[in-house]
């Protein structure tokens, strides 16, 4: 089975397995937690092997994320065995207010380009949010790499036009409307 199949079917949560809303507490059929699937640690070396791969590829040596999916796909990407060394980075939300006071933490540097890692794009908020923050540090941010892409929102677009590169494990096509399948329409990218 293919990686980005079985990490999607770790993943997804079913309204028949237990309730789950949407951010405004509305009653939803499905949803991903992908970290459900990245804290196993045998995906976890599984899919950082595959990331790094993809990120040794386009020559890019650091990674920052955002927010609790990034965090383990981060972690991943710099465990993976034989992919060669990359840096890491975590971006907050704002700036420390005591201590070092960083936006971004972690050994990363700004000679070097790096990439965003996030769990799932959909609308592109999180990861255009995450590019600004990591541009202001003055960070050259070359591309994001997700676990998942919602074919069916715009984010992918938004990211491009900002002059970024995407790529992903794994485009879904489903809609919000239909609770998945564990056999779901789905494409690997």
């Amino acid at each position: 089975m293919e990686l980005g199949r079985i990490v999607y079917e770790r993943s997804l949560i079913r309204r028949e397995s237990e309730p789950i809303t949407d951010p405004r507490g509305r009653p939803i059929g499905w949803l991903l937690d992908t970290r459900l699937a990245m804290l196993d640690g045998d995906l976890f070396k599984q899919v950082g092997s595959v990331l790094a791969a993809k990120l040794s590829d386009r020559g890019v040596d650091q990674v920052a994320g955002y927010g609790y999916g990034a965090f383990p796909m981060v972690g991943a990407v710099l465990a993976s065995a034989g992919e060669g060394c990359f840096n890491g980075g975590f971006v907050r939300e704002q700036r420390k207010a005591h201590g070092r006071k960083r936006l971004v933490e972690g050994p990363l540097t700004t000679t070097r380009s790096v990439a965003i890692v996030d769990d799932i794009l959909n609308s592109g908020r999180s990861a255009l949010r995450t590019l600004a923050w990591l541009r202001s540090e003055g960070f050259e941010v070359e591309g994001i790499l997700t676990l998942f892409n919602f074919s069916w929102g715009d984010g992918k677009e938004r990211i491009e036009s900002e002059g970024l590169w995407v790529d992903t494990l794994l485009d879904l096509n489903l809609r919000e409307e239909k609770a998945p399948s564990r056999d779901p329409s789905i494409s690997m990218a």
